[in-house]
């Protein structure tokens, strides 16, 4: 009779040798355009017996002695097929470390073997788990240093898992970094995790590697992810491993276009204007029937919670605070003489509830001139009278923190406008639009010249001066930036811009001979060295206005666009005088 210990040995020989595995895809996605990046190949066992799961698998090959094998087989298994499902798509390859470095591994990864399977190396990931410890760090640098030149990716799987991923990061300089689940599991809840989610997005920013979250399970790590700025992610949420290779789940793309929209809301306007609706999570409500008991009972199973809101008919009539229950039930008596009450009798009527257009500044007043004793008590949020969520204090004064300094680092010291990413960000919200809309490019002529012969700082005032034109010429529904330099941008929701145009050129033409001398105003001109370093005369500043809409013509992206934002600006530079071309 054979003992367990040879009963799994004998299964575990059997999937190798009679081929027991089959290949999952799992999608990589983009946290931002729900593009896809790729596909993990995940080993699944085409058996239900003792051995449960890939994990145990892989330990069982190391005790055995038979990894290569059990790899060669997983590894081949997905190649093949990848092969009829993914031709042109990115493959993620699990490979243990000690694997990748075998000669045998080298040897047979090769470009013609690929071949047979139509894939190219460009289109593979290696995902090297830090859970396992490399014995030969030196030859595994030099391994992974092998594959680069040869076009393969590498990344890091399981970061976060271990206690050597830093050091391993250093060591291979991945293109992608994979955050384990665990790492993701209550990112929304754990403000440590997403401290240290917040850290590696910084990282991967200064170092150029893409980050990638694992194990997205909820509606609420992924909100956080999205909100943090991660790029990339899987998990079940997205979509679970499967045998074939199937579109997202539009509820999936969805939601993620509005988690987009929203956090787009937070960081591409100033606080003033962004709304508290976005920052609202809808908790569980209660009615005003439900008992003291029971909201007590809810408190104690869900230790995060501050309060509840009381619901009738979607519209709140009152709010439960945890400090308030906790209040009605202390005491000799307190329990036994409430216990049984339904909230109606105890709730808070007066409570401070805003419709979800109301912006972030404005609630943050509200909330701090409360009276003392409810100055931390959470915010009901409305739309259209009904109850959409709350706010907390602490995420409320956490968000504003976060979009006065991200707003902060974004706009132009000199101007004080947004800069180049919001500007990117405006103008790629208008070209994938179908709504009217203007971009008007701005670009001082003879500016050069002007910083040479009177100095920067007379330069930054002439820039403060068309600033200051610009902005005051702003409707309330458009949007003003500075490219840098003496390049400024407007975005009009709107086609006519040509009498706005012409007001803003003779304002500036107005204005701008106040940044001169009386001696230079006479000539019309001042002296200075051209780019070859012959000296010139160069006439007063003058303004050129490039002025592209989508009346009459679609731009399919940001290429066609610049390109003929270019052609529009050499055809104002071949003028003498502040100009303005609408196409």
């Amino acid at each position: 009779m054979n003992t367990p210990t040879q009963t799994i040995k004998d299964q575990f020989n059997n999937i190798i040798d009679k081929k027991q595995i089959k290949t999952v895809f799992q999608p990589i996605i983009s946290l931002r355009d729900t593009s896809i990046l790729g596909y993990e190949a995940l080993s699944r066992l085409t058996q239900n017996i003792i051995i449960k799961n890939p994990d145990e698998l892989f330990s069982l090959a190391t005790e055995y002695n038979r990894l290569w094998d059990l790899e060669l087989l997983c590894r081949t298994r997905a190649l093949e097929t990848a092969h009829t499902l993914l031709p042109n798509e990115k493959l993620f390859l699990n490979v243990n470390p000690n694997v990748i470095h075998d000669i045998k591994f080298k040897e047979g990864f090769t470009k013609e073997y690929l071949q047979k399977y139509a894939m190219k190396p460009e289109n593979i990931i290696f995902e090297i788990t830090e859970r396992n410890a490399i014995k030969d760090i030196i030859g595994f640098r030099s391994t992974i240093s092998h594959y680069k030149q040869q076009n393969y990716k590498i990344a890091i799987d399981d970061a976060g898992a271990g206690y050597s991923g830093l050091n391993l990061i250093c060591d291979v300089k991945p293109h992608y970094i994979k955050l384990d689940m665990h790492l993701i599991r209550n990112i929304d809840t754990d403000s440590i995790k997403y401290a240290l989610v917040k850290s590696m997005i910084e990282l991967s920013k200064l170092s150029s590697i893409t980050l990638i979250a694992e194990g997205i399970e909820t509606l609420e790590e992924l909100s956080t992810l999205v909100t943090l700025g991660v790029e990339y992610g899987q998990g079940y949420f997205i979509q679970k491993p499967q045998e074939t290779i199937t579109p997202i789940d539009t509820s999936v793309t969805n939601t993620l276009k509005r988690l987009n929209q929203q956090r787009n809301h937070l960081y591409t306007k100033s606080l003033s204007y962004t709304y508290i609706g976005n920052l609202c999570k809808d908790e569980k409500t209660v009615t005003p029937t439900t008992t003291v008991e029971d909201v007590y009972s809810l408190f104690l199973s869900t230790p995060s919670l501050l309060g509840v809101c009381v619901v009738k008919n979607k519209q709140v009539v009152g709010v439960v605070t945890r400090t308030l229950i906790a209040t009605n039930l202390s005491g000799r008596y307190g329990f036994s003489l409430n216990q049984k009450k339904p909230l109606a009798t105890l709730m808070q009527t007066d409570f401070l509830s805003v419709d979800y257009k109301t912006s972030i500044t404005t609630v943050s007043n509200l909330a701090m001139s409360r009276e003392t004793s409810k100055l931390y008590d959470f915010i009901t949020v409305t739309k259209n009278d009904n109850y959409l969520g709350i706010v907390t204090v602490k995420d409320l004064l956490e968000k504003a923190m976060e979009v006065e300094v991200t707003n902060a680092k974004q706009l132009n010291p000199l101007s004080g406008l947004p800069g180049n990413l919001t500007i990117d960000q405006k103008l790629l919200e208008c070209l994938n639009s179908p709504t009217p809309f203007s971009a008007l490019y701005f670009d001082l002529d003879n500016f050069k010249s002007y910083n040479d012969v009177y100095g920067f700082g007379k330069g930054d005032i002439m820039l403060k001066l068309l600033t200051r034109i610009i902005t005051t010429h702003t409707p309330s529904n458009g949007f003003a930036g500075h490219i840098g330099g003496d390049d400024f941008i407007m975005i009009l929701p709107f086609h006519e811009c040509n009498a706005l145009c012409q007001q803003i050129i003779s304002d500036f033409d107005t204005l701008v001979r106040k940044c001169y001398s009386p001696e230079d105003l006479v000539k019309g001109y001042i002296t200075s060295k051209n780019r070859h370093g012959i000296s010139e005369n160069f006439p007063i500043a003058t303004l050129s206005i490039a002025a592209i809409t989508n009346q009459n013509t679609e731009f399919n992206n940001m290429n066609d666009f610049s390109a003929k934002l270019a052609e529009l600006k050499k055809k104002c530079k071949q003028q003498d005088c502040s100009i303005c071309y609408i196409c």
